[in-house]
């Protein structure tokens, strides 16, 4: 089975707390993504009515759990997830190390659509999706929402857009 992955940057929305709690958005509904991709209010509902656990993951290296996801549910606003990174893990402790040096603030989710349609603009509207997984990575997708670690830092913003743009960048050079 092939998943799919949709970045997040986690923002204001998550905190991370005690270093080791991260709670917050790891997707915003009605917010298109650099690819063009925009997840519709309740695409996760019957994923997540089948009770299924969701994997805190380093990278989307199934290999590499790093944390378990404690609460995740939709509301409004997107998938909001809370969870806590296991520090007897080698990875969980790199994972809360990265973070507290904002080294890393991404979020993604791993996926499969179930139903998705096209939107007037060439992307996709996805109306349903499996849900399998959140991780943590260094470069996100969807810029609105990041771990928020001790306040923003205009410098890190800047980095996280010439981030952005090299993403976006290799994403249009990986079509040709």
């Amino acid at each position: 089975m092939n998943l799919e992955h949709k970045f997040c940057t986690i923002g204001t929305d998550v905190t991370v707390t005690d270093g080791t709690t991260i709670s917050g958005y790891a997707s915003l509904f009605g917010a298109a993504d650099q690819g063009g991709d925009t997840v519709q209010r309740g695409a996760y509902g019957a994923s997540l009515a089948k009770g299924r656990g969701v994997k805190m993951l380093w990278q989307h290296d199934p290999t590499q759990p790093i944390g378990v996801w404690d609460e995740v549910r939709e509301d409004d606003k997107g998938l909001w997830v809370k969870g806590r990174l296991l520090t007897d893990v080698a990875k969980g402790r790199e994972a809360a190390s990265l973070i507290a040096a904002r080294a890393i603030d991404g979020l993604s989710i791993g996926y499969r659509t179930v139903k998705a349609s096209k939107d007037p603009n060439g992307g996709r509207l996805l109306a349903e999706l499996e849900l399998w997984e959140v991780s943590l990575v260094t470069f996100p997708m969807l810029p609105d929402a990041r771990v928020g670690a001790k306040g923003d830092d205009p410098a890190a913003t800047a980095m996280r857009e010439m981030a952005a743009a090299f993403e976006g960048a290799r994403q249009v050079m990986a079509r040709d």
